[in-house]
């Protein structure tokens, strides 16, 4: 029963989504309320502050669990590793607020959907239904399900006959009004957040909460300057914060505004057609394209084809062909009908419709999928609204700095209350300086100082016209030990230019016609289908299309024309455009070809194609293209030449781009037939045409880029659409694949009946061919392992199938290729989101650099995604390089290393000041003394203010050094670095303060002022200013005349200098401290200052800073202390703790490793005498393979997360791993 009660009160939103939350239910208390009410009142509202930090605080104070069908209130949490919580009140919607009458019998639908969550949703006979809210999404509370379902779509539930049969005709009024209620308003909102709010927000932050408490407290002790300058620069910084904020949310605002606006024509059942503004449209309803408009929600192509913009999605503003949700019987859900091709027949949100293509005499017509942020592009602005936290050390770490600062303040906090107990002074005075105490810890110019090296950072990759959205990853690029980059348009020139076509005859490759002698291309079965096979059309005049169709078709020296020209002469169908033989092209007998009927490209199925009408003939021919080894399958065997195999492989290890052609006459009597041809008829018993090569060439930056990577010791990886062989030797041309390295072939296959999934494993091996040329075939060497001379040096390669069924079938086996794996072929966009998030599972730092086609996902995924394109997909790319070459990558992890390496120094440095003045402090206490405030000020604006703001101006070094930056505060190195520097202070400090009370001269200024002036003609070398000392002599508490403070004053200032000094790393990631002009400048400054100030004999001077004159020789003391511990801390820092060969001794010495899962990895295989397999064949049933099947890929109950991967993932580094 306990358990029962346990899942009412919990439940999945989103099961196995990247976006998936906890929900428990809980139900308000009324004693409860009022009892955190009173509290809050009695705690001047802290309490409530405590609640906005903490909302699952306010929920369990004011709450107490309950089933999920019963609450009022619920808590929601994330299911990734930062566990966050959101609170959301559960509402109630009540259909009685509808004009017309509805049913209240249970049994009768309100909806014609009987499956669908609305009906279930409601409960009769009160007619209400319970949602909730979450990130612009709404849920509503299932009861036949007993969880919260999301609204505002179609369920995927349906099969193509019940989407035609259902919705075909459009909803009636009552059920769009119904729909309409539930599902909320067709509209992607952002509201444009007050200024009032957004500064509140940030005024609430807990930093600023404490650094207000901080300076309130400052001022009223009179410490003003400081004080008011902190105010200024906070302000400063909310406000820019604010504006920056502010900014961004108009930005949004207009780039959705237009689509909330759009008229739309809707079929209504029973009433005809109506015209309204998009935003009332609800899923079910059935519009109509007029031709060139922009989608204002997803839907379901049902009647007519049409062309499509998708650059929106996609980042290319290539035209893509839609066609119809075919009629089928069965009820097999119609997305698994098309299984990943289903996209060819949906219309997504904020694409544009360029062409629509009537089937007949009718409309082109969609059914709305999706409506509001259910849409693909209200999924890329929640992205936006809702970006995935950053899960980098360097944050938490910090955090758990200042609580270490903190907790050191409330150790000072109590020392000062004793210390002024014992001495019976007043109450109030006690706890006032107790505070201050408290406060000096934690510099309130912390928030300000972290952000400067980002700042810099930011403006400085501006002028190397990279744009950036996410100022915070920058310090993520730090720590990149692995890129991804997309081949085509990345790694490669984004055109493609023709080499030359290999035709066929008699099962026979014949002579190759070359592209470069200028001849143009002979007549044939292979000219026809190069002209026909595409998705080209004509627009205003101008052929657009994918720059690989239009290059190909502009190979064959034909024209496109509209339909209207000759079209009564050539009796063709009503297709829009027809192609004939340009001027330039080789004599044809045929006069013209109309494209009857396409089956466009899909990037899953690897081919394309087109039933077409030549002018003449009385039948029909089918033209089909695609990769070669795809294409291969569906033609007649004995039409496919036999060395077909052989001659591919010749022309793709050159790194051409290879594709092939075949056809077949249809015996169709007319046009009709042809419409109603299933794809599966029309591609089937080809004949193979030949082949066309095309030229991809490398981009002349890559070559260079991809060495200095290399050098850097970041690995390089290619994810790609392309063919496996093409980006093999793309690979090896480039570098990425070193000369004399072995690459592997890794090629999986699914479980058929009476056999296991497999994997084949085979080395490729460069056998010279000719001078100068490497030509690569399969080794048949019965050899199981690579020669020993070669050692790690092997990379595997595998296609987008093999990843897929390794990821299902072989999940233990699936780490040990990844660490090695350098070549990922036939990619799909969701495999290459998978591949990264893998390549993260096991601890690297993923940059992911690609073009903006179908790399959205995978950007989005990596640490540092870095778009080359400036289309709206990539909006959602934390990084957009404005020049397309992949220079930007190492220019990115340069500035990332600089601005890690600031923010570690300026964390130190104000760790080490907080640290500096609270010991100096501490001591002055201990006699009931302070600094002054002009002491406290040339410390805090001269030197900290000052610093914190100019250190990170440090330019990043030109070259990429072998090794990153320490990426987590709490390291050996570091913490020594602050605990020794801590030590060198503190020993210092008490020194000079005990050894000042042992001189001749000394006397306790504060206690006995007649005694100081007796004294003062000892020490002066100005007598003048004997009589104007007796007037700073004060008996009260917190007086600061003193020669323990005139001694502690000028060690303290010089200690604050040097260790900035110390703590501005140069090389081997910024360039040398000099180099920062104004730095330098200012610790120059500062240090003879204090010099001068220490040495001078001016009243004005000494009155002002509140000291007191001492002996040369006693001054030339401090000065010879104060350097002594500058060439101690100078030498421990940079000769010990920043000695990584050092570092590396001990490590190995102790035997202390790295606790990343890819090292693990690779000293578990370097041990391994039987990896890496070579041509051999493993199954999944095998027990050395560790057999899992991961239903999780396949199904959508996930697995627990601890299970997903064989020994999980290190979320939390060792401490010695830092180098």
């Amino acid at each position: 029963m306990e358990e029962k009660s346990k899942k009412d009160h919990r439940a999945l939103l989103n099961q196995g989504e990247e976006n998936e939350l906890e929900v428990f239910g809980y139900q308000t208390q009324s004693l409860r309320r009022a009892f955190c009410l009173v509290a809050s009142v009695m705690t001047c509202g802290i309490l409530l502050l405590v609640f906005y930090w903490r909302p699952q605080w306010r929920v369990w104070a004011t709450c107490i669990l309950c089933p999920l069908q019963e609450a009022d209130t619920v808590l929601l949490r994330t299911t990734d590793e930062f566990q966050r919580y959101i609170r959301k009140k559960v509402t109630c919607l009540y259909l009685t607020t509808l004009k017309f009458p509805i049913s209240k019998n249970p049994e009768e639908p309100l909806v014609a959907d009987h499956h669908s969550v609305i009906n279930h949703a409601i409960l009769k006979p009160e007619l209400k239904l319970r949602c909730i809210q979450v990130q612009k999404i709404r849920y509503v509370w299932d009861n036949v399900e007993k969880r919260f379902q999301k609204v505002g779509l179609l369920e995927d539930s349906h099969s193509c006959y019940d989407i035609h049969h259902m919705f075909s005709l459009g909803l009636t009024h009552e059920e769009r009004e119904v729909r309409r209620l539930v599902c909320g308003p067709n509209a992607i909102e952002v509201e444009i957040q007050p200024i009032w709010k957004l500064l509140i927000k940030q005024v609430l932050n807990p930093f600023y909460v404490f650094q207000a408490f901080t300076l309130t407290l400052w001022l009223s002790q009179g410490y003003i300057a400081y004080s008011v300058a902190i105010i200024i620069l906070s302000v400063i910084s909310i406000v820019l914060t604010v504006y920056d904020l502010r900014q961004q949310s108009v930005k949004l605002h207009n780039l959705v505004e237009d689509h909330n606006k759009v008229q739309v024509t809707i079929t209504v059942k029973g009433k005809g057609v109506q015209e309204l503004e998009s935003r009332l449209l609800v899923p079910g309803d059935v519009f109509i394209l007029p031709g060139k408009c922009s989608l204002p929600c997803d839907a379901i192509l049902i009647d007519g084809s049409c062309v499509m913009n998708e650059g929106m999605l996609t980042g290319e503003s290539i035209p893509v062909t839609k066609t119809p949700l075919p009629h089928m019987e069965n009820s097999m859900p119609w997305k698994s009908h098309s299984s990943e091709d289903y996209r060819k027949h949906v219309l997504f949100c904020g694409t544009e419709v360029i062409q629509v293509k009537p089937a007949g005499q009718g409309p082109v017509k969609a059914v709305v999928l999706r409506t509001g942020y259910n849409t693909a592009k209200g999924d890329l602005v929640r992205s936006i609204l809702y970006p995935r936290p950053l899960n980098f050390k360097l944050y938490s770490d910090a955090f758990k700095f200042i609580v270490f600062l903190a907790c050191l303040g409330v150790v000072g906090f109590f020392y000062a209350l004793g210390v002024y107990l014992y001495h019976r002074i007043s109450p109030r005075d006690t706890v006032t300086m107790a505070l201050l105490l408290l406060t000096v810890t934690v510099p309130p110019v912390l928030p300000a100082a972290l952000t400067t090296g980002i700042v810099y950072a930011q403006k400085r990759l501006k002028k190397k016209k990279i744009f950036c959205i996410s100022p915070q990853r920058i310090n993520m690029c730090g720590q990149i030990n692995l890129v991804c980059f997309d081949k085509t348009g990345t790694l490669t020139e984004d055109g493609l230019d023709l080499w030359g076509t290999v035709p066929t005859a008699d099962n026979c490759f014949q002579e190759v016609h070359s592209f470069a002698s200028g001849r143009p291309l002979p007549w044939g079965p292979l000219c026809a289908a190069m002209a026909s096979c595409h998705s080209l059309i004509l627009l205003d005049g101008t052929i657009q299309g994918d720059p690989l169709d239009l290059k190909m078709f502009e190979g064959t020296n034909w024209i496109m024309e509209d339909c209207n020209v000759n079209f009564c002469k050539l009796r063709m169908s009503d297709s829009n455009i027809i192609i004939k033989p340009g001027p330039k092209a080789n004599q044809s007998p045929v006069e013209a070809i109309s494209i009857l009927r396409q089956f466009p490209f899909s990037s899953s199925l690897q081919r394309m194609s087109v039933v077409a009408g030549l002018a003449g003939e009385d039948h029909f021919h089918v033209y089909m293209k695609g990769a070669p080894e795809m294409l291969a399958k569906f033609c007649r065997s004995e039409t496919v030449p036999r060395n077909f195999p052989q001659e591919l492989r010749h022309y793709t290890m050159q790194g051409f781009r290879v594709i092939a052609f075949a056809h077949k006459a249809l015996s169709l009597g007319n046009l009709s037939e042809v419409e109603s041809l299933s794809r599966e008829k029309v591609e089937s018993d080809l004949t193979f045409l030949g082949l066309l090569i095309m030229e991809n060439r490398l981009k002349k930056e890559t070559k260079l880029v991809l060495k200095e990577l290399r050098e850097a010791s970041i690995r390089t990886v290619m994810i790609t659409g392309d063919n496996l062989q093409t980006a093999i030797t793309v690979a090896k041309n480039s570098e990425m694949i070193p000369q004399g390295s072995q690459v592997i072939l890794v090629e999986a296959n699914e479980p058929e009946e009476f056999v296991p999934a497999s994997v084949t494993w085979q080395l490729i091996e460069n056998q010279e061919n000719g001078p100068g040329k490497n030509e690569t075939y399969i080794n048949i060497e019965n050899s199981s392992v690579l020669p020993e001379e070669q050692g790690n040096c092997y990379h595997f390669a595998m296609s987008g199938k093999s990843y897929q069924v390794l990821f299902q079938h072989f999940s233990s086996l699936l780490p040990k290729i990844l660490v090695n794996g350098t070549i990922f072929a036939r990619m799909s966009p969701g495999q290459k989101s998978s591949l990264v998030e893998e390549f993260q599972k096991l601890n690297y730092y993923v940059g992911m650099c690609g073009d903006g086609a179908n790399d959205c996902g995978a950007l989005k995924m990596a640490h540092a995604g870095i778009s080359l394109s400036e289309q709206e997909a990539s909006v959602a790319s934390p990084f957009t390089s404005k020049t397309a070459n992949i220079e930007c990558v190492p220019h990115l992890i340069k500035e990332g290393r600089a601005a890690l390496v600031s923010s570690f120094g300026v964390f130190k440095y104000l760790t080490m000041y907080g640290i500096i003045q609270f010991i100096g402090t501490s001591l002055l206490y201990w006699q009931l003394q302070l600094f002054g405030n002009y002491q406290y000020m040339m410390q805090d604006i001269a030197i900290t203010l000052m610093v914190c703001l100019t250190m990170s101006s440090t330019h990043a070094y030109p070259k990429l050094a072998p090794y990153r930056p320490a990426g987590q505060l709490l390291s050996p190195p570091l913490l020594l670095s602050v605990l020794l520097n801590t030590c060198f202070t503190c020993i210092v400090q008490v020194c000079a303060f005990l050894y000042v009370k042992q001189q001749p001269w000394y006397c306790e200024v504060y206690r006995y002022s007649e005694c100081f002036l007796d004294n003062q003609s000892n020490f002066s070398t100005n007598m003048s200013l004997e009589r104007n000392w007796t007037g700073n002599a004060t008996l009260i508490p917190g007086s600061i005349l003193s020669f323990e403070s005139t001694t502690l004053w000028p060690i303290t200032t010089i200690n604050c200098v040097t260790v900035a000094f110390i703590f501005s790393k140069g090389k081997p990631f910024r360039k040398p401290i000099y180099t920062n002009y104004i730095f330098s400048f200012l610790l120059i400054t500062v240090l003879g200052l204090t010099v001068f100030i220490l040495f001078s004999d001016f009243q004005v001077i000494y009155r002002g800073m509140e000291l007191i004159p001492t002996t040369t020789s006693w001054r030339i003391s401090i000065l010879v202390a104060a350097l002594i511990q500058f060439c101690t801390a100078f030498f421990v820092e940079d000769a010990i703790l920043q000695n990584r060969v050092l570092w590396l001794l001990i490590k190995n010495k102790f035997g202390f490793f790295s606790k990343s899962q890819y090292r693990n990895w690779q000293k578990k295989l370097a041990e391994d005498s039987t990896w890496p397999p070579t041509n051999r064949t493993d199954y999944s049933g095998d027990g050395q393979n560790g057999f899992y099947i991961n239903r999780g890929f396949e199904s959508p109950e996930p697995l627990p997360q601890g299970k997903l991967r064989q020994g999980g993932q290190t979320t939390q580094q060792h401490f010695w791993t830092r180098l």
